[in-house]
């Protein structure tokens, strides 16, 4: 039988000092206003890989916009989309609304406290669970996001990287000590609160930190070796070519097919560069294989860079002037996808991915190098 390291902190002893911490240095955050399960699920999946000071504004504009869950539940998808605009990731718009139509068909509007129909909901994980079931229910159920894997794993000093199903383990271990005789929603808010503010990945302020004197990380030198980090795959670098494809008044755009990466969102006509074109070829390539038009005389107005997880795209941005808008093919039978002219401030309207956002803002709300569009 193997024995406890008597070098181990001990979770139920520390949650305390980790509770008092919590109390003088928690953050006035929206979603801590209310308790209300909708609005926790609301925030929780906002928060997934997405800045706090993104989702602050984001947050107060959906719960104005869709207060509860029948709200979001009877939205138009574009309406849903267009709510989600700035924070990537749209699938998760989409899987909040589906969450939300299943939770009034099953469960008669009311949000599920079981963990088995909590992971039944559409986008819906383990973390999203213990996060609703914890801060909504204070139910002793662990919250483990990156914030808490990088707290315990320097608290415990974890050898495995934080997803291995044995860091797991001890991290499930080690919170539900500390929920044991407290809030479980102020454990997992501390917890959270405490990796966001003190236990930072590249610059730990172990000083502020409540843990300092029991950390196991601290103790043995090994804080900035936590977590144990998996070999990251290199970010691809992708160059594009887009079109402003205007007749002087109106833009033309493109929905995206409703499965994939940015599903169901309007853009700009144009594609990838392939090896050895220039991005001039590329748009006239695009073109003519989208609209199965010849363009001649665009015009290039700008390139800029944008950045997501695994890839950047550098866009080469052009301004192609169509003399009439009938000489595209019909809108509504472009290759199963629908399409259209719209006024700069109909487009505005859309939901856009967030570098066509930009293009629309630089170069025809407030265009940059033409006044007409």
């Amino acid at each position: 039988m193997p024995f406890p390291d008597p070098a181990a902190p001990d979770p139920a002893s520390e949650a305390r000092r980790l509770l008092d911490w919590f109390a003088a240095n928690a953050r006035a955050l929206p979603w801590r206003t209310s308790r209300d399960p909708y609005a926790v699920l609301v925030s929780e999946v906002m928060l997934q890989q997405t800045r706090v000071e993104t989702v602050i504004p984001a947050y107060l504009r959906w719960m104005e916009r869709f207060p509860d869950i029948r709200s979001v539940a009877e939205a138009g998808q574009e309406d849903v989309l267009k709510a989600w605009e700035g924070l990537g990731y749209y699938a998760r718009a989409l899987n909040l609304q589906r969450a939300a139509r299943r939770i009034l068909e099953h469960h008669e509007g009311r949000m599920p406290r079981e963990e088995e129909e909590l992971l039944a909901l559409p986008g819906v994980g383990r973390y999203t669970a213990g996060a609703v079931q914890s801060l909504a229910f204070d139910l002793p159920k662990p919250a483990v996001d990156g914030n808490v894997e990088r707290v315990l794993s320097r608290f415990l000093d974890v050898e495995t990287p934080p997803k291995d199903r044995r860091s797991q383990a001890r991290f499930g271990r080690a919170i539900r000590e500390m929920m044991a005789g407290n809030s479980p929603r102020q454990v997992s808010e501390a917890l959270m609160e405490l990796g966001a503010l003190v236990c930072l990945p590249r610059t730990p302020r172990c000083g502020e930190c409540p843990f300092e004197g029991s950390c196991l990380a601290k103790r043995r030198g090994t804080v900035l070796a936590r977590p144990v980090s998996k070999k990251r795959e290199p970010v691809r670098a992708i160059q594009a070519a887009v079109g402003i494809l205007t007749d002087g008044r109106r833009i033309f755009l493109q929905k995206r097919p409703p499965g994939g990466l940015m599903a169901n969102l309007w853009e700009f006509p144009g594609g990838k560069l392939e090896e050895g074109e220039t991005p001039r070829k590329a748009l006239r390539r695009e073109l003519l294989e989208e609209l199965g038009i010849c363009v001649r005389g665009e015009r290039k107005v700008g390139v800029f860079r944008h950045s997501y997880t695994r890839f950047s795209v550098t866009l080469h941005v052009f301004l192609v002037r169509v003399k009439e808008a009938s000489a595209l093919p019909d809108p509504e039978t472009l290759a199963g996808r629908p399409a259209g002219w719209f006024s700069p401030l109909e487009a505005r309207r859309l939901p856009m991915p967030a570098a066509n956002v930009k293009i629309l803002s630089r170069w025809v709300l407030e265009p940059e190098t033409d006044s007409d569009i």
